[in-house]
């Protein structure tokens, strides 16, 4: 089968590889609908080291399941179903707490324990917690827009609602989101959903921020650093966001959201952090009261609920994806990606 590997910082290339098969009994084989590039995703294109193996790509995915494992109880083959970019059981102590990233028996995608799921097929491990079926859809007829929403909810969308859940987020608050990717583009959309008032979106890209706009964002900041604290300020009457939702996971985003969270207010971090040590002291979260939550979404906590909303047209998240290529193509949609040619790209087996 054709699957996506990386060989090296900005080597990327597809390549025939085995066929997966069960390898527990709680596993599924599933064949591809739909698979995507992810931001995070860029975080080894730009960084990896030249490898001769390569590293197993891509961790968002909707597909239909072709073989269950013996202990498999809920999926059958056939079923059409949404998976999450980390595998869990769905049952252990911290699944049962909402955080199904911390599952005892899961993991995550492109590692030694799952390869990566931009490819033709995959197996999922924890098949019965992980899997979710989506109900009264055929994807052979369903709709381009229908299709994306649903792959949207695997990681992007769901991950950009984790940001504002973790919040808490009232109605009436002021939010300011930090990034105008596909997933602080999600969390516009999901802080209004929680009923905000006013959001904020600092990005600089017009297409994006008119997509945040249509989800939401009453105002667009496209300044950045001093500027942007500033201007952000200037908005609030001096007095800040009551959460800002952090999805770019770099430094000066860390620094930023610092600088406009209001007294006694919350950061919301999704963006994967590429720092180590981040300021808490006084003059960042100390002083201000604040506090600081968010990281890997429990993607698998929320999708029963947003796979409801998508079908009764709550919510359509699969317009971040602005392009669709072929699985050969998926070097390009890195590459795209990355010169922010594109600001999600969807890859479709079948072309």
């Amino acid at each position: 089968m054709k699957a996506t590997y990386m060989f090296g910082a900005g080597d990327v290339r597809v390549i025939d590889a085995p066929m997966p098969v069960i390898q527990q009994p709680t596993d599924a084989i599933v064949r591809t609908v739909r698979a995507c590039v992810c931001g995070s995703d860029l975080h080894p294109y730009h960084s990896l080291p030249t490898t001769e193996e390569g590293l197993s790509m891509g961790h968002e995915l909707i597909a239909v399941v072709e073989e269950v494992g013996a202990e498999v109880k809920t999926l059958t083959k056939g079923d059409f179903v949404v998976v999450p970019f980390a595998f869990s059981d769905n049952t252990c102590v911290f699944c049962q707490e909402g955080m199904h990233t911390a599952c005892v028996h899961g993991g995550w995608y492109g590692t030694p324990q799952a390869a990566g799921l931009q490819a033709e097929y995959a197996r999922i491990p924890q098949a019965d917690g992980s899997a979710v079926i989506v109900p009264g859809v055929d994807p052979e007829t369903a709709s381009d827009d229908l299709l994306a929403s649903l792959l949207a909810l695997s990681d992007v969308y769901l991950t950009g609602f984790h940001a504002a859940y973790m919040a808490q987020i009232k109605p009436g608050q002021t939010v300011a989101v930090v990034g105008d990717g596909a997933v602080g583009l999600s969390a516009v959309l999901a802080a209004k959903q929680l009923g905000a008032d006013t959001v904020i979106l600092m990005g600089r890209h017009e297409s994006r921020t008119d997509l945040g706009r249509e989800w939401g964002a009453t105002h667009v900041v496209a300044e950045r650093g001093a500027e942007g604290i500033a201007k952000v300020m200037e908005i609030t009457n001096g007095e800040g966001a009551h959460a800002v939702l952090e999805a770019v996971g770099h430094m000066p985003a860390y620094e930023q959201s610092y600088g406009i969270v209001r007294p006694g207010g919350v950061i919301s971090r999704v963006g994967v952090p590429q720092y180590e040590e981040a300021p808490i002291g006084f003059g960042s979260l100390f002083g201000k009261n604040a506090r600081l939550a968010g990281g890997p979404a429990p993607v698998r906590a929320y999708l029963e609920d947003a796979i409801r909303q998508v079908l009764d047209g709550t919510i359509n998240p699969g317009k971040v994806f602005d392009r669709v290529v072929s699985i050969d193509d998926v070097p390009t949609a890195y590459s795209a990606m990355d010169s922010r040619e594109s600001l999600k790209v969807m890859v479709d087996p079948s072309l």
